[in-house]
């Protein structure tokens, strides 16, 4: 298999449709070889299982009056029930310039992440939706369903213009007062906000959703073979810091970055979510299997 790194601009052609319907199978005899907890959203309804009693009101229905409990009590209480909703999947995926530095192979392997567990969902019979976002929420696929609608996540994906900064807590809060609708939000992007991914995190959580984070990151960014007096330029805000490069920069830039990953990880662990890391020399079927075996992503 090619290196990651170097896919195409343009991969959604018929070959790449052959490894998701691969990864579909593999998914399919992951689950039905081991335990899942129900992932679908309930709520009390008129479906078929028993959830609770409540007071009889007038005008409820006489077909739902529990009558062994009136003959213990001789009072009157209606039967509820739990009704089962198709699970919500958001897929919340960076867009800003940090992604695309370079040859975009961050991008290209988020986009491609995207795409892979879309399809998986739509096979499951979710809800999907594509949130794209950077300093704000850039655009929305709204959701869909059935595994015929990859096609419209393949021309929303592929239609995705880069740029802007990384703001996850302003992007976030607009994605949560435009979906009121709970349900599973991954999360793929390489998180390098100045103000921190706490905020937006937090802001998913205290909605209700449940996050589940993708940190992707490039080996080559700790790859520093210049020496002497440089000038460093961040990528999304154009701020510029002059500096001295010596051959032990890129060890302290790998130490810095090792120690944000494991606060990212942290945060995760301690608010029981699923996380996951990948570096875009990982193939995206690689990763996808990955989130498979953590036994997340799938009922």
């Amino acid at each position: 298999m090619s290196d990651p790194s170097e896919q195409s601009s343009e991969p959604f052609g018929e070959e790449f449709l052959q490894r998701l319907e691969y990864l579909r199978m593999v998914a399919q005899k992951m689950a039905a070889g081991q335990f899942r907890a129900r992932r679908r959203t309930e709520t009390v309804g008129s479906g078929i299982d028993f959830a609770d009693h409540r007071s009889y009101n007038p005008g409820d229905a006489v077909k739902n009056i529990d009558w062994r409990v009136y003959r213990r009590s001789e009072k009157l209480f209606v039967k509820q029930y739990e009704e089962q909703q198709d699970l919500h999947v958001y897929f919340l995926v960076d867009t800003s310039r940090s992604m695309h530095l370079g040859d975009a192979a961050k991008w290209h392997l988020a986009r491609d992440t995207a795409a892979a567990l879309a399809y998986i969902a739509l096979s499951n019979l979710d809800r999907v939706s594509i949130v794209p976002f950077s300093s704000a929420v850039t655009g929305r696929l709204a959701p869909t369903r059935g595994r015929s609608q990859i096609f419209k996540i393949f021309d929303f994906l592929g239609g995705i213009e880069p740029g802007g900064e990384t703001s996850t807590a302003d992007a976030f809060g607009t994605f949560v007062r435009e979906n009121k609708r709970p349900g599973l939000a991954v999360v793929i992007s390489d998180f390098y906000d100045p103000e921190g991914f706490e905020k937006g995190l937090d802001v998913l959580r205290y909605h209700r959703f449940e996050p589940m984070v993708i940190q992707l990151f490039d080996r080559r960014e700790f790859s520093v073979s210049i020496t002497g007096d440089v000038q460093l330029v961040d990528c999304e805000t154009g701020s510029a810091r002059r500096m001295v490069s010596t051959p032990s920069v890129g060890a302290e830039l790998k130490a810095a970055f090792e120690q944000f990953s494991e606060n990212l990880e942290n945060y995760c662990t301690r608010h029981q979510m699923l996380y996951f890391q990948a570096p875009v020399q990982q193939s995206f079927e690689d990763l996808v299997l990955d989130v498979f075996r953590a036994g997340g992503f799938l009922d």
